[in-house]
């Protein structure tokens, strides 16, 4: 599975003003929501809000996969965002997020949400690329940085 098959540009905003979760994942819903026949930004930001409430999704190091299921959809889909500045997401370093992807799942794609985590976790558990999203200001460039990634591994 390719991190592009899931999120690709006109699903990435940069340098995003949202000075707490919920208005981070206001955005994040608008996005994934975009152009997708069957479901709404209320959906999404309603999917992803149930999943947080059974525990963070902040992973550490300024990154959160807040995720979600709907039953409206047949494929995962997903949408990035770099907040302009980190906020408090109780994540277990306690340090601000900077860095979100949202990914949203068939409500019975059990097996391809934990895959699709997994790619995600394992990406960015890498400094570097990190680092890179971080100094993105283009959806193109944190493509880039995606694809570059995936070359790799």
């Amino acid at each position: 599975m390719q991190v592009s098959e899931f999120i690709q540009t006109d699903r990435v905003l940069c340098n995003v003003e949202a000075n707490s979760k919920k208005r981070a994942f206001e955005a994040l819903s608008q996005l994934i929501s975009k152009n997708c026949e069957g479901i709404t930004a209320n959906d999404v930001f309603d999917s992803l809000i149930a999943r947080e409430r059974l525990g963070g999704t902040g992973l550490g190091y300024g990154v959160a996969i807040p995720h979600g299921r709907l039953k409206n959809i047949n494929t995962t889909r997903g949408a990035f965002i770099k907040l302009k500045s980190g906020i408090d997401f109780d994540s277990l370093d306690k340090k601000p997020v900077d860095l979100m992807f949202a990914l949203l799942v068939p409500e019975n794609a059990e097996e391809e949400h934990l895959q699709t985590l997994a790619l995600l976790a394992n990406m960015l558990n890498d400094e570097e690329i990190r680092e890179n999203l971080r100094h993105a200001n283009t959806a193109d460039e944190v493509q880039t940085t995606f694809d570059d990634w995936q070359k790799s591994h």
